[in-house]
């Protein structure tokens, strides 16, 4: 059995990587794409928000896939049965989040999961085992999070454009727009992840003896944090303004600003110049951060719940079927593997996000991830299971129809659709098969 969980160590780790260079990379897709942080820039903020939201955080969602994926109370009887089944659900999402990955195509690491899950669960069990329910809700919201997300998009940078980047003084009306776009992005982002920043201190505010209202302190929170941001954007506008009189008239830095067609060299010195932009751009790496934060504490559970449920029936002879520990050595491992993946993997699924679908600047990519967020936060109030990586690509697509439609790179869009299609059923085919060859040879 110690040779098997060293085995299973590899094989979550594995995943871990894949999942780092696919889903990591393509929620900082936007953000080097717009040139508000370089690939080095990002690979450093990603990976030190991945780590420490992993292994602080991640341990909730690990111990709800450990213990509820596949119904575990259906391999009570057969807890080696189960074993081999989650290590069939590993090898067949590293598997195809290598390939997509390889291509440069976002796919959802959840729904890989799921597939996987249904594949061996099928042959283990038969057609019944599978939670056709999920699939269906998977299906639906496979077609309505990109449709959502890209309508808010949409609407946000709409509004944007018409208040600020197609005004007279974009200076002034940034200026006037600041507290407003503040409060937008600590709100939504907040939601995510202030509850759980701040849980430490409300457990401690609890044991003093005082009785307080469950999201009292992340309000509070999120308030003092939107205007501090206010203050902090508003004094960098007023130094980016003296600046930007003494070097550059604001009608040639805008003609460079909007030109689609210039160089990657050319859109770097606008991004310098164009002090609108460049606050745009702080706003995007915070929500950047933010988003980086959250997918570590949720998205890691994909890659190390397997081995985590593999690691109880080891220690107690059954399959967990409530509540477990997950030892912080499972949360490292995890948290590395992705952290390594987006380092060496991650350039390819960046570059889809962030250049092969329309060109970003700051202001669009900021606007293309706060509607990832506010799409992921709706879908999870209703109980829809919600994919960043199509909320983000709906998103980066409802910016482009917004700006032109024929600045849209649809070859690119028609390979990741694909990608997306095919997921769940090459999943649970590679699932299958590997599962009854398993079968045949251990059992």
């Amino acid at each position: 059995m110690t040779y098997t969980l060293l085995f299973v160590a590899l094989l979550a780790f594995y995943v871990a990587w894949n999942l780092g260079a696919n889903d990591v990379a393509n929620a900082m897709g936007t953000s080097v794409g717009s040139k508000a942080v370089t690939l080095k820039q990002a690979i450093i903020i990603a990976g030190i928000l991945e780590f420490t939201g992993a292994v602080l955080f991640g341990h909730e969602v690990t111990e709800t896939l450990a213990t509820k994926v596949a119904n575990p109370a259906l391999f009570a009887a057969t807890p080696q049965i189960f074993v081999t089944g989650m290590v069939t659900v590993l090898i067949s999402c590293g598997v195809w989040l290598q390939i997509a990955t390889s291509r440069g195509l976002p796919v959802s690491s959840s729904h890989a999961v799921v597939g996987a899950i249904a594949g061996f669960s099928w042959v283990a069990l038969g057609v019944g085992a599978i939670d056709w329910p999920s699939i269906g809700l998977i299906t639906i919201g496979w077609i309505l999070t990109p449709l959502i997300s890209g309508a808010i998009a949409a609407l946000f940078y709409s509004q944007i454009k018409h208040w600020i980047l197609d005004q007279p003084n974009q200076l002034v009306q940034l200026q006037e727009w600041i507290p407003w776009l503040s409060t937008a992005l600590l709100g939504i982002f907040g939601v995510i992840v202030l509850p759980s920043l701040t849980q430490p201190l409300t457990n401690f505010v609890i044991e003093l003896g005082f009785t307080i209202p469950a999201y009292d302190i992340p309000l509070l929170t999120g308030a003092i944090a939107a205007v501090g941001l206010t203050i902090i954007s508003w004094r960098q506008l007023e130094n980016l303004g003296e600046v930007k009189e003494k070097s550059l008239p604001q009608t040639q830095e805008l003609s460079s600003i909007q030109n689609p067609k210039l160089g990657l060299s050319e859109v770097e010195v606008s991004k310098i110049q164009n002090p609108v932009e460049r606050v745009f751009g702080r706003f995007q790496l915070l929500s950047a951060c933010f988003v980086a934060f959250a997918h570590g504490s949720n998205d890691v559970g994909n890659a190390i719940a397997p081995l985590a449920a593999i690691v109880y029936i080891n220690r107690t002879g059954s399959v967990p079927t409530d509540s477990i520990t997950i030892p912080i050595w499972i949360l490292i491992l995890g948290a590395a593997g992705i952290v390594g993946g987006l380092a060496v993997w991650g350039k390819k699924v960046i570059a889809t996000i962030g250049e092969n679908i329309i060109a970003l600047q700051p202001s669009s990519g900021f606007c293309a991830e706060l509607a990832t967020a506010t799409t992921i936060l709706i879908a999870s109030r209703l109980g829809l299971p919600a994919s960043t990586s199509h909320a983000l690509v709906g998103g980066v697509v409802g910016i482009g129809l917004v700006q032109n439609i024929k600045s849209i790179k649809f070859q690119t869009l028609k390979g990741i659709a694909a990608a997306w299609l095919i997921t769940i059923p090459v999943s649970a085919l590679i699932s299958a098969a590997i599962f009854s060859i398993a079968r045949i040879l251990f059992h």
